[in-house]
């Protein structure tokens, strides 16, 4: 048989058009774009994209005017964490839930102790009160949960993941007593009115490394169904966000090897990048392949996810008053002295030096949580001591929140590499708050201070830290340009506000370059992965006010729907194998 004759096209899986193209590239607009085996392979006219890659089976989908942009890339999340907060008790308050005082948080946990997951439950569990918008003003206390329930242990946990409240059955599981001192790096808060040597009696409200183990308890305690199904409702709701790549950041050795698992027998249908805690990982003294590839080997996903590096806690949360300040907080909590600014979780500067130096010469990417700028100003010294020991390379060292970076410390950023991804959120949730309690006025106006970063030409991300947050993308963006507070709707710190191509940037190509993954994701160019998300309206077009009434229309990972239309997630029965009894999700947020 003679050669038969070439098709005039390739025939391409995809083509959209009609609707607000946004690439995040060169040219930063497009009438259509083409995809075929789930990579883009046209970008640019209408008419030729039809000409050249329509065929008998190519879907051509009209996008009716809406927009469509890079799927977005979760720059710092828990996605186990996402899971369980669709899985416990919402305590969250306005627009996110409907807790507006502490009879609310009460009724919350009690409905929720009723459901089939919270029968099953040993602990009764809330996650998201925020003491900072309830009626009261105050945190829940022993007292307040004891009539939730005097039968079982009852947690609430604080919208910050770093505090949470007990009943007075959750302090005998946990062994506080009076008698108990202060972990290193945490507060056991103690009743004022009662006498009780040496420390006085608990209240109920735990800080820090004192939470931490309520929190581990109550988590092991859900029921076995529930745990192994976290990380499957995290990625169902990241995807209904528009997120196509999330983070694990801050999980255990033993969950990373349980999060593997998991996606060993079902893989997952967004990208998971993981990273170990770092203490953990430093005192293990691990080989590369424990923890993953180093970096320059380049990201690779097994089965939908992959182990990028370390992650480490350095402080505290500015809202609930425990990160660490070189200046004192405006109101320091009830108890605390006028001078009180905050504490470290490592005290021992050598220790973190330590963290830092193993991951430089295992070539494991490092994130760190800092929020306060004496956390930062930590951070800096020993990222600077260990980048002289290891010499100059390309690490992409991350500092989390970085909530109060001074302009000072913005620079040194630059001068070492790290790139700063701001939790921009702060300025909707708690602006009001840093306003006038945390930081005062002055203070307050540069938290997240992304346009320091932009003055210096450097890349930043920014992030939602699910749970801490709902993963909402939109929010992420309408916060960064408008950085409007939520109670008294005043811009705060509009020196700080950033364009909404901008905003953009932080949660695709920017955030793309932060995993090492800029070549094939974060931008609509040919070659590039069909991650993609479909969105209501343009938000580079539209009014910055307009932004937070954004929808998330549909969501595209590698040329293929996942919401609306994800697959429920079902992990085959004798798959994976069953978490140990003391398995537990750990959100450092």
């Amino acid at each position: 048989m003679g050669d038969q004759p070439q098709a005039p096209y390739d025939e391409a899986d995809l083509i959209f058009h009609n609707g607000e193209i946004v690439t995040v590239a060169e040219p930063p607009t497009a009438e259509a774009v083409a995809v075929k085996n789930g990579i883009i392979v046209f970008v640019g006219d209408h008419a030729a994209a039809l000409d050249r890659w329509r065929g008998p089976a190519t879907q051509v989908r009209d996008l009716e005017g809406r927009a469509l942009l890079p799927g977005f890339i979760d720059a710092h999340g828990h996605l186990g964490g996402i899971g369980l907060q669709a899985t416990i008790a919402n305590l969250l308050a306005d627009p996110d839930g409907d807790v507006t005082d502490i009879a609310s948080l009460q009724q919350k946990l009690r409905d929720w102790a009723d459901t089939p997951v919270g029968r099953a439950s040993e602990w009764i569990v809330g996650f998201g009160y925020d003491d900072a918008v309830l009626e009261e003003g105050v945190h829940p206390t022993r007292d307040d949960l004891d009539e939730v329930s005097t039968e079982r242990p009852v947690l609430a946990i604080h919208q910050s993941f770093h505090l949470g409240a007990v009943n007075s059955l959750g302090l005998a599981a946990l062994g506080y007593t009076p008698d108990s001192d202060d972990p290193d790096g945490g507060v056991i808060r103690r009743r004022e009115d009662v006498e009780a040597p040496p420390h006085g009696e608990p209240n109920g409200v735990l800080e820090e490394t004192a939470f931490s183990p309520a929190s581990a308890a109550a988590m092991a305690g859900l029921p076995e169904s529930a745990r192994l199904g976290l990380f499957g409702k995290g990625a169902e709701s990241a995807a209904s966000f528009g997120f196509t790549t999330v983070q694990e950041g801050g999980t255990t050795l033993e969950n990373l090897d349980i999060l593997r698992a998991i996606a060993a027998a079902v893989p997952f249908e967004i990208d998971v990048v993981a990273y170990a805690r770092a203490d953990e990982s430093t005192a293990a003294v691990l080989n590369r392949d424990t923890i993953g590839d180093p970096v320059e080997a380049g990201p690779k996903y097994v089965n939908g996810v992959r182990a990028a590096g370390v992650k480490m806690y350095l402080d505290g949360s500015p809202q609930g008053r425990t990160a660490w300040l070189t200046k004192p907080y405006a109101k320091p909590p009830a108890g605390k002295p006028d001078d009180y600014c905050g504490y470290p979780t490592i005290k021992d500067d050598a220790v973190v030096l330590t963290q830092v130096r193993t991951a430089y010469e295992r070539g494991w990417q490092v994130l760190a949580h800092v929020n306060g700028d004496a956390s930062i100003d930590q951070f800096i010294g020993a990222v600077r001591a260990a980048t002289e020991e290891a010499g100059p390379g390309d690490r992409r060292t991350v500092a989390i929140h970085a909530q109060t970076a001074r302009h000072d410390q913005i620079n040194d950023f630059a001068l070492l590499g790290i790139i700063p991804s701001f939790f921009s959120m702060h300025t909707y949730y708690w602006g009001d708050w840093y306003r006038k309690t945390v930081l005062g006025e002055e203070r307050a106006a540069n938290i997240s201070p992304a346009r320091w970063a932009l003055e210096r030409r450097m890349i930043y991300t920014s992030h939602h830290d699910a749970p801490v947050a709902l993963p909402n993308s939109i929010a992420i963006l309408s916060s960064q340009v408008t950085r409007r507070t939520r109670t008294d709707k005043v811009v705060l710190g509009p020196d700080q506000c950033v364009s909404a191509l901008d905003a953009v940037r932080s949660i695709t190509i920017n955030a793309a370059h932060q995993y090492f993954e800029q070549d094939t994701k974060g931008s609509i160019e040919v070659g590039k992965l069909a991650d993609l998300v479909i969105l209501s309206a343009n938000p580079v077009t539209v009014a910055p006010e307009e932004i937070q009434h954004i929808k998330v229309a549909e969501t595209i990972k590698a040329g293929r729907t996942i919401h609306p239309a994800i697959a429920s997630r079902t992990v085959p029965h004798g798959a994976v194998r069953t978490p140990p009894v003391d398995y537990q999700w750990h959100c450092n947020c």
